[in-house]
């Protein structure tokens, strides 16, 4: 009850607010291929054209972008739920001022939670969607039943792949589990580790044709990101490669990758299911029940 009361006394602090936040989910198909890096990094990239961003770690149990930035956060989405504290009381504040939410470790899952922890997690997550600009989900790799409600009521899914041919099928793999369920979510394509352009849009190519002949369904390039050493370096230094060396071949592709995202035109996206993130992932999770 005490949690409930604290939701509304936070909803009366923020009813004031108009904005609705874009939800985009970061996915793959397989570990390893980059993905909570772009994550961080996009997100970097995003608050410095002056957009307000959250980042959610979603790997629950198993989150890193903690270790990408070198910080251990004081809260984490386990402490939200053990602890009966405020969404805002788990926010933390990264490299750049950038806020996220550690996954933390020790829960497998928030889906396996009873009935009224979610339906208050929900209510305060839907708070934070009229604070910021875009709230960004850094997901697990793969895709379980749990991760696929979250992916089915997202606005939109990055998925990130490399030219390696066990990613780009592991990519594919994920795309038609998303779309065998019907959904009108638009996917972009980051390909990350590309030797140089050409590979990359060729390796963009070869997965468009199989996603739109095998699944009927339009995807996009939003970007290529280069095999760049300053990558590694980066974290190993345990900073955002896009602060660490901000003049490199990947933070150079990291800003334009930005820049198209937020300059991409209406007609270039697919239908979308206009349902609030919230609605849409309370449906999904009742349906579960």
């Amino acid at each position: 009850m005490m949690a409930y009361d604290q939701a509304e006394r936070l909803r009366e602090r923020l009813n004031s607010l108009k904005s609705q936040a874009k939800s985009i989910a970061v996915m793959s198909g397989k570990g390893g291929v980059g993905k909570s890096n772009f994550s961080l990094n996009f997100s970097l990239a995003l608050q410095k054209e002056n957009k307000r961003v959250l980042l959610f770690d979603l790997d629950i149990g198993m989150g890193n972008i903690d270790i990408l930035i070198g910080e251990s956060s004081t809260y984490s989405i386990v402490d939200f739920f053990n602890k009966n504290l405020f969404l805002t009381d788990i926010i933390s504040t990264g490299p750049s001022g950038l806020e996220y939410i550690s996954g933390g470790t020790g829960l497998g899952t928030i889906f396996k939670l009873d009935e009224e922890k979610f339906r208050i997690f929900l209510q305060q997550l839907e708070l934070l969607f009229k604070v910021y600009d875009y709230i960004i989900f850094d997901m697990g790799a793969g895709i379980s039943e749990d991760s696929l409600r979250f992916l089915l009521s997202v606005d939109e899914i990055i998925v990130i792949t490399t030219p390696e041919p066990t990613s780009m099928t592991d990519a594919y793999a994920a795309i038609k589990n998303v779309c065998i369920n019907q959904s009108t979510i638009p996917f972009s394509i980051v390909v990350n580790r590309a030797f140089n352009k050409k590979v990359g849009e060729t390796t963009f190519i070869r997965l468009e044709q199989t996603v739109n002949q095998f699944l009927n369904r339009r995807i996009s390039l939003l970007g290529t990101i280069p095999d760049d050493s300053s990558i590694m370096k980066a974290v190993i230094e345990q900073k955002p490669f896009i602060l660490f060396q901000p003049s490199c071949q990947a933070s150079k592709a990291l800003s334009t990758i930005s820049k198209n995202y937020l300059n991409k035109k209406i007609q270039d996206i697919e239908v979308l299911d206009n349902s609030p993130f919230i609605s849409k992932l309370r449906n999904f999770f009742m349906k579960g029940r």
